[in-house]
């Protein structure tokens, strides 16, 4: 399982481990079995229960076909449609803990389901899938040519990881909150801003904290009233916990 480093816009580099291409290949299997499910069930309710079936059997061949276009729509755009829903995962990449990730570290945007859609079509349905399968397996990231067109990657959630590679931070019952105003922030936000504190903190880079406690306050609208910088840091990150876990 190759690494993957994901270098953000403050210039941390978070290593990731890309998606095995047997973890891609076992989601788009899940996910396929997905879409023959519903097929059989749209087929049978409306096709044979309902009588559409017989319908539009008198009818010519394109108004035939966009009937069939509209029960079977669902089929068409299923990764695009469940990918911009639950940020870069259908139902076949949730069961097996893979996600689509842009590797600038921004969240990946509609266009690049988009993109990743649309070279689909080709990669999967020419040859039988096999430009899909040969191109994760010469991409040391594991990519197939639509990831690279999107500036995407695939990466595995299975890593063994510990509170300090999360957003998490460890908080008591009794703690109290300062800053409400931090719940404008995204988990996303909330990774980059503590993979740059930890590392700024363990360097001394006082210079990259300042910048980060700007950044946060222009943002957020929040203004430090600790005083210092490093105790401001760690409460925007035990306030989002908190704000978070009890939403």
């Amino acid at each position: 399982m190759s690494e993957l480093s994901i270098s953000t816009t403050q210039n941390v580099t978070i290593n990731f481990k890309a998606a095995s291409v047997g973890e891609r290949m076992g989601a788009s299997l899940l996910d396929f079995f997905i879409k023959i499910a519903y097929a059989i069930v749209v087929g049978y309710v409306f096709f044979y229960l309902m009588g559409i079936g017989d319908l539009v059997s008198n009818v010519d061949m394109w108004s035939r076909m966009s009937v069939i276009l509209f029960f079977f729509f669902p089929i068409v755009i299923y990764s695009v449609t469940l990918e911009s829903i639950f940020e870069g995962q259908t139902i076949g990449k949730k069961l097996l803990k893979i996600k689509v990730v842009k590797i600038d570290g921004y969240q990946a945007s509609f266009g690049d389901y988009l993109i990743r859609w649309l070279f689909r079509i080709v990669e999967n349905n020419l040859m039988g899938g096999l430009i899909g399968l040969v191109a994760m397996i010469v991409n040391s990231k594991t990519q197939r040519m639509g990831d690279v067109a999107a500036g995407t990657a695939v990466i595995t959630l299975k890593n063994n990881i510990t509170i300090n590679s999360t957003i998490l931070e460890e908080i008591g019952d009794a703690y109290l909150p300062i800053y409400p105003l931090v719940i404008k922030l995204s988990d996303n936000d909330m990774r980059i801003i503590k993979d740059t504190f930890l590392v700024a903190e363990m360097k001394n880079d006082f210079d990259t904290i300042d910048k980060l406690t700007k950044k946060i306050e222009n943002v957020t609208g929040i203004k430090n009233q600790s005083g210092f910088q490093i105790d401001f840091i760690k409460t925007i990150l035990k306030d989002y916990n908190f704000y978070t876990q009890n939403m």
